[in-house]
């Protein structure tokens, strides 16, 4: 009888590659393991680096409101935002003029109220125009998210940055020799200057050197038109307000700021030969307008049966204002960019003198808060809960009342819209457009 076959052999082997694939997977594991930790911590790095350049401590700028302003961080919006062959194709087109000799305009804050109308003019006649906004949250972004696609339908890209970040400035003049700079961007409210003062410094101030800094070694240097405050004239008792009235009495902080932005426009101007064009708006007011207005929180209130405060001053008179509706704005500011000089300068040397000039841009028409309750309650069919209460000292003054007789003779503007009409368009649009929170 045979004898069964030697399977020693075989188990061994079976044995030794059982074996080979144990210390084979050990060793896949503990590789795979190695590339995980390094994976993880290169993430956790690159986690920490960009939550510490984008985000501000929390005490860095405290507002009683329990919310924080935020800006795009400087390194963040150059990398992101500054660079890609797309991103320059983009700033590009949505710079170039459609009509002969069209302007190419870079809006600062483009997403802002007046902002978003101007820009929407200035392509619609066939100007290039390029936006720039930091989108903070000084009031609900979602409001300027909204106008960034309104802007967006009409062919108009907005570079999210901040005014302070030089080296992004630097590189959209460098992709676009800018014919024009319509400077809106601004920290807004009188009030909340109390709050939080380093935000009003970090961009009336120094984000408006840093932009002036970058214009003037621009070749060609553009021709600036900004936007100053009727705020500027603070104590001052002339009435109406005009251009040659004295403005070295600011009852704000927020007027400090633009008073000196107008001192800062004089230097530039007077040093590098830049074209400077300041406007002094007084109390901008319309659809798609800024929910920290009187008129559109006094509508929103009203509208959900809270009580609104109507001021009175400490004299028991009412606080009355020059409120002038958005489309006047737009036509002047579009008005002075067309009247606009071109600067005298080339790589920061001045060549010669060049024009400087600031306007009033009011209603001429001043209305007492009171009356502007009663407009809205007629418009909106609803009985206001009004409490009258004495003014704070928060740096707002009493009455403001433009005289635009200036601007009338030097381009042409005269304003077009009374109170009443102009409310209720942006009523309108109010209940058209936004969604009551």
């Amino acid at each position: 009888m045979a004898s069964p076959p030697d399977t020693s052999k075989t188990t061994k082997l079976e044995r030794y590659n059982s074996y080979i694939r144990r210390v084979n997977s050990t060793k896949l594991l503990a590789a795979s393991s190695k590339l995980l930790f390094r994976v993880t911590l290169l993430v956790a790095l690159v986690l920490i680096f960009f939550f510490t350049f984008n985000y501000p401590p929390l005490s860095d700028t405290p507002t009683s409101a329990g919310h924080h302003v935020h800006t795009t961080s400087h390194l963040l919006s150059s990398a992101f935002y500054g660079s890609g062959a797309s991103w320059e194709k983009e700033v590009r087109r949505s710079s170039t003029p459609r009509r002969p000799n069209g302007f190419s305009v870079l809006v600062t804050g483009a997403g802002g109220f007046v902002g978003t109308h101007c820009s929407l003019a200035l392509k619609k006649r066939g100007d290039g125009v390029l936006g720039l906004d930091n989108f903070n949250t000084y009031y609900d972004p979602s409001l300027k998210r909204a106008r960034q696609k309104v802007l967006k339908q009409h062919e108009i890209f907005i570079v999210e940055g901040d005014l302070n970040d030089g080296e992004l400035l630097a590189k959209l003049f460098d992709i676009v020799p800018f014919t024009h700079v319509l400077h809106l961007a601004a920290q807004a409210g009188v009030r909340y200057a109390m709050e939080n003062p380093q935000s009003y410094v970090s961009s009336n101030i120094a984000g408006y050197v840093n932009l002036l800094e970058v214009a003037k070694n621009a070749d060609p240097q553009p021709a600036i038109v900004w936007a100053s405050s009727s705020s500027v004239y603070g104590l001052n008792t002339e009435n109406p307000f005009s251009e040659s009235d004295r403005t070295d009495q600011p009852a704000s902080l927020y007027a400090a700021t633009k008073k000196a932005g107008e001192e800062i426009a004089h230097t530039y101007n007077h040093i590098y030969g830049l074209s400077i064009t300041g406007l002094r708006f007084f109390t901008v007011y319309g659809p798609w307008g800024r929910p920290d207005m009187a008129y559109f929180f006094f509508t929103k209130d009203i509208l959900q049966g809270k009580p609104i405060n109507v001021y009175q001053t400490h004299d028991n008179k009412e606080v009355a204002r020059d409120f002038t509706y958005i489309d006047d704005i737009v036509k002047g500011c579009l008005g002075a960019l067309d009247t606009a000089e071109k600067s005298t300068g080339k790589g920061g040397k001045k060549k010669g003198p060049a024009q400087l000039r600031i306007y009033n841009l009011g209603n001429t028409s001043p209305v007492t808060v009171g009356k502007l309750v009663s407009i809205l309650e007629s418009l909106l069919n609803v009985k206001a809960k009004k409490h009258v209460i004495k003014m704070p000292r928060n740096g707002d003054v009493p009455f403001t009342h433009a005289n635009v007789s200036l601007a009338y003779k030097d381009f042409g503007y005269k304003p077009t819209t009374d109170l009443s009409s102009g409310l209720r368009k942006f009523v309108k649009c109010f209940k058209r457009c936004l969604t009551l929170q």
